[in-house]
Parts: structure tokens; C-alpha cells; sequence
């Protein structure tokens, strides 16, 4: 998700191609041999073929400086990739309780555990420490981490779990960016 907002916020043309994952045609010789991790997504560029989100979304902004996706001071670039990291790679009881056909398909989840609300309580501290009362977003500007949190969020927000009102509407805010509306129009396969 946050590749693909990232090319349209980037207004790059860019071809899609979708993976069955179910399936694991991710492994397969075709796509293995383009995706060094075998991971969804990878962008392949001219020669140049790149797996991991985060990773591919720096490359397009260092790639394609005119409309940036990250902040342009040093220190606000850097707590966003500090962001971005800590939401793919903490927090995994909400992951595992409520994965993203909650927030794409509306899937719903039964009651969080005590360690996925604890973690819960831990995502709504971190943003309510990076949120100030009258901000928007993270960082003044938007950039691609706010899509990464609004997500995290979504994923209790869209489940109908109780999130605090700030959070909440900032998720939804986030969700209204054009570049996002394309993401949530596109067709999925049925469940």
C-alpha cells in the first residue's frame, strides 16, 4: 500500500502486476528470481529490482526528489523511518489479531487479547506523543509514515475497537488522501 501511494503521490506511471500470496507465487522461479527477499511488493526499476516497503519508498524518494513523501528536515526524516520500522516490526499481537482484511475487507475480529491491547496501548501512546493537538499529520506536511500509522490504526478503528477520538479521526483524515481512495478502490479478490 504505502508503494503504491507512493507512486501516485510521486504522480509516477507505473505498471501493476498482483501476486497470489495464498498461493505462494511469490516463491515461484519467475518472481523469486526478480525479488531478492520474495517478498510483495518489489518494484522493479529498468534493471534494478527492489523488495521491502519501507526500502522501496526511500529509493523512489532519493530517486524522484520533486514531490517528496518524507520530511525535508534531518531530524523529522529520520523519526519517520524511525516510525515506519517500529510499526513493521513491533506490535504484533495487533498484526496477528487484526491483520489487514479487517481494514480491506471489513473482516471482523473477535475481542483483543491482553497482549494485543497492550499493544494497542502502546501505538496510542507513541501517537499521541508525536501528534500534537492542532497537527494534521506527523510532521507538519504529510509524508508516508502518516499513511503507515493511519494504517496501524485502521486496523482497531475499522474493527470498531475503541481507539481515542484524536487517533480515530486522524486515521480517517489519512484515509480521505486521494493517493489512499485509489488504493481502497482497487478490486480484491473475494476471501
Amino acid at each position: 500500500m504505502s508503494v503504491f501511494v507512493t507512486l501516485h503521490e510521486k504522480r509516477l506511471p507505473f505498471e501493476l502486476s498482483t501476486i497470489d500470496l495464498a498461493k505462494n507465487a511469490n516463491h515461484e522461479a519467475g518472481y523469486a528470481a526478480q525479488s531478492l527477499t520474495h517478498r510483495v511488493p518489489t518494484l522493479i526499476h529498468g534493471d534494478f529490482a527492489l523488495s521491502e516497503s519501507s526500502a522501496i519508498t526511500e529509493y523512489l524518494d532519493e530517486s524522484f526528489p520533486e514531490t517528496p513523501i518524507y520530511p525535508q528536515a534531518r531530524f523529522h526524516k529520520a523519526r519517520a523511518r524511525q516510525v515506519q520500522a517500529w510499526l513493521r516490526s513491533d506490535l504484533m499481537p495487533i498484526r496477528q489479531e487484526r491483520s489487514t482484511e479487517v481494514v480491506f475487507y471489513r473482516a471482523p475480529a473477535a475481542r483483543l487479547s491482553a497482549s494485543a491491547n497492550a499493544a494497542a496501548q502502546k501505538l496510542y501512546s507513541l501517537a499521541e506523543t508525536l501528534l500534537s493537538s492542532d497537527s494534521a499529520n506527523l510532521f507538519g506536511e504529510w509524508c508516508i509514515a502518516d499513511l503507515d500509522l493511519a494504517l496501524m490504526l485502521n486496523r482497531l478503528v475499522l474493527n470498531g475497537d475503541a481507539v481515542p477520538e484524536k487517533l480515530a479521526d486522524y486515521a480517517t483524515r489519512q484515509w480521505q488522501r486521494p493517493s489512499v481512495q485509489r488504493w481502497l478502490e482497487l478490486e480484491r479478490p473475494p476471501l
